[in-house]
């Protein structure tokens, strides 16, 4: 061989492509895909497609313009634009985190104390329906300083809205079941109305169309296409209990079919809109700034 030797007597010693006496530093370079890079020990050259963990430690694996792929240990002795560079894992990138929400999709305040408890209140007809607002609506109530209180069945709404005396500071809502046109409930919401006067002005009275409020849940979530049509004369919850084959004699067996009917529900998603709505419009109602 004529000529200098561009090496010297130790190849490992120097590099033609770095000049005596400005010898770069190596720096840090994350392996993020797509970076061209060059090994230094075969010269070559490649964008990088990923970084693997094997049985030997981390790789990053290269693609050439011709496509051909090779894998090399994941560290030092790598070149990008000239300068020497020690290959590291990217970070990972952190997602932002989702919007913390209540059972009932609205936004979960972290950190907030329940508000001490407003005058004003919402009714449901029994405990059932009590049991399934406070699983989806209960964090929202508890912020908002909202009681929800049982009447014990819709014959007793006159009496307690009277009792109550709804005023601009003490809104009445009601959630009734069964509230469409020549229903026993909307003959008893009209009277109570009228009973009230000038009052009725402080109460909103809603509904949504089932017998009972168990089928405000989808029945999808119960393993139904339907809820099953229980005949006039029996007890909705005890058909219902019977068409699913659950035992339905005494009272303890009903609370047990509710509480497992009620454990399949996880967040609104599982009630009817027609349930949804109307609770929705209840705390917005009794929600509005006092006085």
């Amino acid at each position: 061989m004529t000529g200098r030797d561009p090496y010297g007597p130790d190849v490992l010693k120097s590099d033609p492509r770095v000049r005596t006496g400005s010898r770069k530093v190596t720096r840090e370079e994350p392996a993020v895909p797509g970076l061209v890079v060059e090994d230094v020990s075969t010269s070559y050259v490649g964008a990088i497609l990923r970084v693997e963990r094997t049985n030997g430690g981390d790789v990053v694996v290269l693609e050439d313009r011709r496509g051909a792929r090779r894998s090399f240990p994941l560290g030092p002795g790598f070149w990008v634009d000239g300068d020497p560079v020690v290959l590291v894992r990217p970070a990972r990138v952190v997602a932002p985190a989702a919007t913390a929400r209540t059972a009932s999709g609205s936004r979960a305040v972290t950190g907030a104390r329940a508000r001490v408890a407003r005058a004003s209140r919402i009714w449901v007809e029994g405990k059932h329906d009590a049991e399934l607002i406070e699983k989806v609506w209960g964090d929202d109530l508890r912020l908002e300083g909202i009681v929800v209180e049982m009447l014990d069945g819709a014959d007793h709404l006159a009496d307690v809205l009277t009792a109550f005396e709804p005023a601009p500071t003490r809104r009445a809502g009601v959630l009734l079941d069964h509230l469409v046109a020549g229903s026993k409930e909307r003959r008893l919401a009209d009277e109570t109305l009228r009973q009230l006067g000038r009052r009725s002005e402080h109460v909103l009275i809603l509904g949504h169309p089932y017998i009972d409020v168990w089928q405000a849940v989808k029945p999808h979530r119960v393993g139904l296409t339907e809820w099953p049509h229980v005949p006039r004369g029996t007890d909705i919850k005890v058909g219902t209990l019977a068409a699913l084959g659950l035992p339905h004699d005494t009272q303890a067996d009903v609370a047990r079919g509710w509480a497992k009917i009620l454990g399949r529900v996880r967040d609104f998603k599982d009630l009817s809109p027609a349930l949804l709505g109307r609770v929705e419009e209840l705390v917005d109602f009794v929600t509005l700034p006092e006085g």
